[in-house]
């Protein structure tokens, strides 16, 4: 693997790497950061945790370095990069990222998403700036008032890609082309190399390269995997964001919430709070947590199992990092018996098997291998 030094970083960008700790780039920045830098499109799938936005921020802002100007003109500072992703967590991760790794260069970024005024973001984006991180939606608000010219964006990166189909952005994708230019580099990444994601990387992508780090059945190996075989009935009384949360509140538990009926404040001060270890536990939906990347996250609980197997390596791949050990528990009732064979068969991971007291379900459904090693547990509060 080599160092950073060897990509062709900017001095200016390696002393930003060196601030952060970072030593030798993580696979998916070794293979994407010189195709980047060479203007060539490309096609990426790699998970959260994997570094991959700093694969497409560090050649971003190497890119625009020529460009960058001191200069308070804000005709100084157009839209040159313009990064679009699902959810408003996942952009301010990126507005922070660029911040960090541009610090030592005269380059503007900022972002913009919804569930906030438009005003500040209106004022931003009048003084100018070269990068752009905004959630669709958001991005067609301020191009319908006026107060974003997309028509010097030379890089596009849509990030999560697959999520961003999966919540029906695609309208909004292609309105937003319509206003950029046709000769630009773009960059698309996605946790998963779908029909529907390679479909839309041959609409928008030209000749890419690809790079693949993460494959759709890669599952960590220092990941414990765990089903807990539950009664259905007594799941569901908990089954809704705000319940769960409230019964691990009175069982003693810190717990903090992300899910579609929390503001952007709300939000913002959750996630502060769990990664700042003033809450022990988070709950969260797939569209809410999607792209949140957190360090140290010893386990993850699916409540139940998804409906996508593709979904499931994404949920756990937040566990086990850099070589730690973690574990991943997941609720199984009997009625998802398709599911969890869609999840056995992609992962080809071993899976342990629990029935805790006074849980237990109807075994007759589950798969007979699994019920042979299975251990009885015993639930205590507050603990397995």
């Amino acid at each position: 693997m080599p160092d950073f030094s060897e990509l062709g970083l900017a001095p200016e960008l390696l002393r930003a790497v060196a601030d952060e700790g970072y030593t030798e780039p993580t696979p998916i920045q070794a293979q994407a950061i010189p195709y980047v830098l060479q203007g060539r499109d490309l096609l990426g799938a790699a998970q959260t945790g994997t570094g991959k936005t700093a694969a497409f921020v560090l050649p971003i802002l190497q890119l625009l370095k020529p460009m960058s100007s001191s200069s308070p003109s804000p005709a100084r500072h157009p839209v040159r990069a313009l990064v679009l992703t699902p959810t408003r967590e996942l952009a301010v991760q990126i507005s922070e990222s660029a911040a960090t790794y541009g610090r030592h260069l005269p380059l503007r970024s900022g972002v913009v998403y919804g569930g906030v005024p438009m005003p500040p973001q209106q004022k931003m984006l009048l003084a100018g700036l070269e990068i752009l991180i905004a959630t669709p939606g958001r991005l067609l608000d301020h191009a319908n008032s006026k107060t974003v010219n997309l028509s010097q964006v030379s890089i596009l990166v849509l990030d999560e890609a697959d999520r961003m189909l999966d919540m029906g952005f695609m309208p909004d994708l292609k309105r937003i082309l319509a206003m950029i230019p046709k000769q630009r580099q773009s960059l698309l990444f996605s946790a998963t190399f779908s029909e529907p994601i390679r479909a839309l990387a041959q609409d928008f992508l030209r000749d890419p390269i690809t790079v693949e780090v993460a494959r759709r059945n890669q599952t960590n190996e220092n990941v414990r995997q765990v089903i807990m075989a539950v009664d259905d009935r007594r799941r569901r009384q908990l089954l809704s964001d705000n319940r769960l949360g409230d019964f691990l509140h009175r069982d003693g538990h810190t717990v903090v919430e992300i899910h579609g009926d929390k503001d952007q404040k709300q939000r913002n001060r959750a996630l502060a709070a769990f990664k700042a270890g003033e809450a022990r536990v988070m709950v969260a939906t797939d569209v809410a947590a999607r792209g949140l990347d957190i360090e140290a996250l010893p386990a993850v609980i699916n409540y139940e199992l998804p409906f996508d197997p593709e979904d499931y390596v994404h949920r756990i791949g937040r566990t086990g990092r850099a070589g730690a050990l973690g574990e991943a528990v997941s609720f199984v009732a009997p009625d998802e018996m398709d599911k969890l064979s869609l999840v056995r068969k992609l992962t080809k991971a071993g899976l342990h098997m629990e029935i805790p007291l006074g849980y237990e379900p109807i075994l007759l459904d589950f798969p007979r291998d699994l019920i042979a090693k299975a251990q009885m547990i015993r639930l205590q509060r507050g603990r397995r």
